[in-house]
């Protein structure tokens, strides 16, 4: 992976002959992962274009007449016409790019994920890192009535799932999705019995929100059946457990 020096650049309009000259270099390479990214919707809407839209898409023109093959990362909430933020809007453009780019011959893959867990701390902005930051501090949890629907991916299944359709034939946006998804409440009603904090958990408290996913269970990808993913509600208190006995500065997880 190059260094942060090296990339920083690359969002830049003209950029596709520098990120071209430096892949010349990286001879035997035939898969290139674009991982960096923003993920909080409060961050300015420029920097989120940058970083999430123009720096994978100067990427996919320049490495594609060399042969190689790009895998980007986005999320499943570009499929709700209703969402609107600014880590979204950056996601969807992306996407809508690799399906044009497809059709061009150049057979980028763009995956939309679903919430990850599973190494380091979970993002403080994300569920699971508000409810780590409650029960650390023995504070009231309020949350909505939980019905939003979401699928929680362990990273060692995610990154397995990955591997595979980055060396298949799949191109275009692929929504990597198990169809396990689970009420928030489901959730947190687990992690809060788990960490025997119950008595600070209060659902109900906020108002729903009015664009929400209360319905929509996603179709799984199909995969070979060896690669498999765990069930979500053990294995996400047993990972708060082990979050919750680490420092509070470790590592942020990834989510979406």
């Amino acid at each position: 992976m190059p260094d942060r020096a090296i990339y920083e650049a690359w969002s830049k309009e003209g950029a596709e002959r520098e990120i071209a000259r430096y892949f010349e270099r990286q001879a035997g390479e035939s898969l290139v992962f674009v991982t960096s990214g923003l993920l909080d919707p409060r961050l300015p809407a420029e920097s989120l274009q940058g970083v999430n839209f123009r720096l994978p898409k100067n990427l996919i023109a320049a490495v594609a007449p060399l042969g190689m093959r790009v895998v980007t990362f986005g999320t499943v909430m570009e499929t709700f016409t209703g969402t609107q933020n600014a880590y979204v809007e950056s996601k969807r453009s992306l996407s809508e790019y690799v399906n044009t780019s497809g059709r061009t011959g150049r057979g980028a893959l763009h995956l939309q994920i679903h919430t990850l867990y599973g190494l380091g701390a979970p993002t403080p902005f994300m569920f699971l890192g508000q409810i780590l930051d409650a029960i650390r501090r023995s504070a009231p949890f309020p949350m909505t009535s939980g019905r939003q629907l979401r699928e929680y991916h362990h990273l060692e299944d995610e990154a397995r799932a990955i591997r595979w359709l980055a060396e298949s034939a799949a191109h275009g946006t692929v929504a990597l999705s198990h169809g396990n998804s689970l009420p928030l409440r489901d959730i947190a009603v687990a992690v809060f019995e788990g960490l025997e904090k119950s008595e600070l958990l209060r659902v109900g408290a906020i108002a729903d929100p009015v664009e929400e996913n209360f319905e929509r269970a996603f179709e799984p990808v199909v995969l070979p059946a060896a690669i498999k993913f765990r069930e979500a509600l053990p294995a996400i208190v047993a990972y708060m457990k082990s979050c919750l006995s680490e420092k509070p500065d470790l590592t942020e997880g990834l989510g979406q």
